[in-house]
């Protein structure tokens, strides 16, 4: 038989892969209501913050179904720091993609810069083939963040929750 201890914190890794596939479900679920239904249009930034929430819903359901079926801690310790690391770095994303909302640095040329190259074809030619999102421009605050800030938020908290479930394996926390 375990001890208590060990499995007190095989049920917080569980917890915590369980609680990084709901934040990431339910993050998706939030970009698409955006999208679909307020018709909030995704700028290519906006798209690409999504990799990490696609990633992080099956990878963390696979990892809390390992951890529910007795996976050692040696193969359960690294797919949450994998979480956690993707986390970070869509954070991260989320702070530059903001950063450029707010004009802190320059955007990608190609959601943020000239939109329309008059040397190729007429103008009216050139209207119907651009259909630009830009990523410089925010299309929905609320407290003063756009999705790019809530985005960064979501997904430290993602992180920090995977560090938790580290941490608990690791003996640092129950």
């Amino acid at each position: 038989m375990k001890p208590a201890s060990s499995a007190g914190n095989r049920k917080t890794a569980f917890a915590a892969a369980l609680a990084v596939a709901f934040i990431a479900a339910a993050a998706l679920a939030g970009a698409w209501f955006f999208q679909l239904v307020l018709e909030i249009v995704p700028c290519p930034l906006c798209l690409q913050q999504r990799y990490a929430y696609y990633l992080a819903i099956p990878f963390a359901l696979l990892l809390a179904f390992a951890i529910a079926k007795g996976a050692p801690r040696c193969l359960i310790m690294p797919p949450l720091a994998v979480l956690a690391l993707a986390a970070l770095g869509n954070a991260g994303f989320g702070a530059y993609h903001a950063g450029v909302e707010w004009g802190f640095w320059p955007g990608p040329a190609e959601c943020s810069g000239a939109v329309l190259d008059l040397g190729k074809g007429s103008l009216l030619e050139n209207l119907d083939r651009v259909k630009v999102v830009r990523c410089d421009e925010v299309q929905w605050r609320f407290l003063g963040l756009s999705l790019a800030g809530y985005n960064a938020l979501i997904s430290l908290l993602m992180a920090a929750i995977a560090g938790w479930g580290i941490a608990a394996l690791a003996g640092k926390v129950r």
